[in-house]
């Protein structure tokens, strides 16, 4: 779940997707505006599907399964990067592939998008203003990236290593907060309402 389409299994393509598959492309744009409203309960002006899973998805999915959620986000803690994984999915080697296959690749192509974006900077048939976009662009990446590497370095690194193993049957009360910082925290997880 990220600010663009940087992974085709991104959350927001995958239910695009469903969309074409499930009513066919004859009604794809008609269907995705009609989810895309319905999502829109705040009445905000261009309103996307992307706006609702970056924003509202997780707190809605966390309410509707009373503070005990089967899906997961893992969630740096500015929330530029976030990976949801199914709980029932869970491997000992989950966290590494969050790890090397989600986070390490947006990172990757964080740096090639800036990359991009310095050429932009400092090309001598870029206008002014979309040099001084880009510079602010590659600020914002390199705040991204630096809490990225942060996030790896003491979070999600130390927590690959070690492999934890969940019993399901434990439910998500004793099992979520093994991962510590490396998900987003739940308010009211740890409450005796069991």
């Amino acid at each position: 779940m990220l600010d663009g389409d940087w992974f085709t299994d991104d959350i927001t393509e995958r239910f695009r997707q469903f969309l074409r598959v499930a009513f066919g492309e004859e009604h794809y744009e008609e269907n995705l505006k009609f989810v895309e409203q319905a999502l829109n309960v705040k009445g905000k002006r261009e309103y996307t599907l992307r706006d609702y899973f970056l924003g509202e998805f997780y707190n809605d999915h966390i309410k509707r399964y009373k503070k005990r959620p089967i899906y997961w986000l893992f969630s740096s803690p500015k929330g530029s990067f976030n990976a949801l994984i199914y709980m029932h999915r869970y491997r000992p080697d989950t966290v590494s592939v969050v790890l090397n296959d989600y986070l390490r690749e947006f990172r990757t192509k964080l740096t090639a998008h800036k990359s991009h974006l310095e050429a932009v900077s400092i090309s001598a048939s870029a206008g002014s203003a979309e040099k001084t976009k880009a510079l602010k662009e590659i600020d914002k990446i390199n705040k991204m990236i630096a809490e990225l590497e942060e996030y790896e370095r003491e979070v999600l690194y130390p927590l690959a290593t070690q492999q934890i193993d969940i019993d399901l049957d434990d439910g998500v009360k004793a099992n979520y907060p093994k991962f510590g910082a490396a998900l987003k925290k739940i308010p009211g997880l740890d409450a005796q309402d069991e």
